[in-house]
């Protein structure tokens, strides 16, 4: 431990300055040791009832800051804004950004526990039911917010806006116009953090045909699998209040996490051939995959000032002037096929190891009494003909994604190109042909 900690500092001491001039070494400061702590008890004999397990877990979790993320060097953007708080110019419209580093960030931590319960009842056999309830908090998030969220919130020093002409009226709302934007700075920052709290659940059913007594024909197995957001809160810094984000789309510009629907859920069913038969590497099945409703991007649809409602604004001066624009995005199924093949043949017939004949080497009689020593005859094949032994081992897979070719749901908040392109894709329906060999 010595040794590494002496190497670490001679690394910070010797490479800080390429990072932030005059800087002190502080990465040797970093402590990267995080506790990980897990439990599993079965409380009752599975004779009683079936297996019964109940488990929960403790993690701790650090990432110390990129080279990208500290440099004070930046990146010029030139995105499409709504702006909420001036109508001089008619949203949306182009302004500049410069997404620029930070020599001073401090490294990103988290906190996460899980506690759950699996269930494997005695009455069905193959049944197996989990459930989990998981609670992650992240604190000193590093993360650029994206222009259109250092708008909509307001956060002061970021903004710098043109002043309005003179005689400009108010907004819809009563509130003074502040004048267009000409620039805003989007630095990587420290947040405050972020929590997320839900529900994992699945339940797996299993039916091997064998148990019904008529022979081994496959089997079957069911999987539903999805989860619930309960909570996810966002606070960006001390001074602002935490603001709910579950349920909410989440702009192209807001890189913390992709778009959070309450609920999603997988569904599937795939057949697996009998053993020892021809049908032994077959498989074959059909997944149904659901994203569940959730919020467009109403910050921005509707105007409002106030983040955490961001349909209506707040009363007064903080009315969003927009509200009838406030919508939600409609929940999406798609349906997924695959079939796949494995061929599995007998091994061949024991053969005698290449690279020398049997007898090779050996003393052999000759017509005349006298013994004669052969030499060795090479066996090796360097090409193989057998085409059994390439097709051993070779897997063939034909899938199709999407099959019924639904499009996305429409996202208003989504001005590239109207989807959401964290959760859905414009690829429509598509297959695929996939060879795989496994030496």
């Amino acid at each position: 431990m010595a040794n590494s900690d002496a190497c670490l500092v001679w690394y910070s001491q010797n490479t800080s300055t390429v990072l932030t001039p005059f800087q002190p070494a502080t990465s040797s400061q970093y402590n990267g040791q995080r506790p990980k702590v897990s439990v599993r008890w079965q409380p009752i004999d599975p004779k009683y009832i079936g297996a019964l397990t109940l488990r929960g877990s403790y993690t701790e979790a650090f990432h110390a800051p990129t080279l990208f993320e500290m440099t004070p060097a930046g990146t010029q953007n030139f995105p499409e804004i709504t702006d909420p708080f001036s109508r001089v110019i008619k949203s949306p419209y182009q302004i500049e950004e410069r997404v620029i580093g930070n020599p001073l960030l401090q490294p990103e931590v988290a906190y996460e526990w899980s506690y759950g319960i699996v269930y494997s009842p005695k009455w069905l056999k193959g049944l197996t039911l989990s459930a989990d309830w998981w609670h992650i908090d992240l604190r000193s998030l590093i993360s650029p917010l994206g222009s259109g969220f250092i708008i909509q919130a307001n956060l002061p020093g970021l903004v710098f806006r043109t002043p309005p002409p003179p005689n400009t009226p108010p907004l819809p709302n009563g509130a003074p116009d502040r004048g267009p934007i000409k620039l805003v700075i989007d630095p990587n920052d420290n947040l405050s953090g972020a929590i997320f709290e839900g529900l994992d659940y699945e339940a797996v059913y299993i039916v091997d045909s064998s148990i019904f007594g008529h022979g081994d024909y496959g089997r079957l197995t069911f999987t539903l699998n999805g989860t619930w957001l309960s909570r996810a809160e966002l606070q960006v810094n001390p001074n602002t209040k935490r603001f709910g984000i579950a349920g909410e789309f989440a702009p192209p510009g807001f890189t913390l996490t992709d778009s959070l629907p309450w609920n999603r859920a997988n569904v599937s069913l795939f057949y697996d051939g009998a053993p020892d038969t021809w049908m032994q590497g077959l498989d074959t099945g059909a997944v149904v995959h659901w994203v569940g409703q959730y919020n467009d991007d109403n910050v921005s649809l509707t105007g409002s000032p106030k983040l955490n409602m961001p349909r209506t604004g707040g009363p007064g001066i903080n009315a969003a002037p927009f509200p009838f624009r406030a919508r939600s995005v409609a929940d999406w199924t798609t349906l997924d096929l695959i079939a796949s093949y494995t061929f599995n043949l007998p091994p061949p017939a024991p053969a005698a190891v290449p690279g020398f004949a049997k007898d090779g080497g050996k003393n052999v009689k000759m017509k005349d009494g006298k013994e004669k020593e052969l030499m060795p005859l090479s066996t090796a094949e360097y090409g193989c003909s057998n085409w059994k032994s390439w097709l051993n081992n070779t897997t063939i897979t034909l899938g199709m994604q999407n099959v019924f070719d639904f499009d996305p749901p429409f996202v208003a908040g989504s001005f590239e190109n109207g989807y959401d392109e964290s959760l859905a894709t414009i690829k429509g329906r598509f297959w695929y042909v996939q060879l795989k060999k496994r030496f």
